[in-house]
């Protein structure tokens, strides 16, 4: 297919086709997926809910995390590490010290 010859409104058209298509391949590939993963089950008489039951939960909360970091100014003030910087972080790293001099 020469895509040069076609209008930008075809090649919009195209697109759309396109995204729905794999859209489509993604859930029947899913789908099939799936049903083999019952067959498999099925094949060694075990409930798929009890195979899956064993297998680790993947982005699951695992509980606390320790903290890293403490602010050396008020020791109440502690930080894991994970997500955004706390305000008493940046501004000891934008003063030209080091995160090492934080952690615990």
């Amino acid at each position: 297919m020469d895509l040069s010859k076609l209008t930008s409104a075809q090649l919009r058209q195209l697109q759309d086709q396109l995204k729905d298509e794999l859209a489509q391949r993604a859930t029947q590939g899913r789908a099939e997926a799936l049903e083999r993963i019952h067959a498999i089950a099925r094949g060694v008489g075990l409930p798929l809910k009890e195979l899956l039951g064993s297998l680790p939960v993947r982005g699951g909360r695992t509980g606390p995390v320790a903290a890293r970091y403490r602010n050396p100014a008020d020791a109440s003030q502690q930080w894991t590490g994970r997500g955004r910087q706390p305000k008493w972080v940046k501004d000891w790293v934008d003063g030209g010290n080091d995160i090492a001099g934080l952690k615990i």
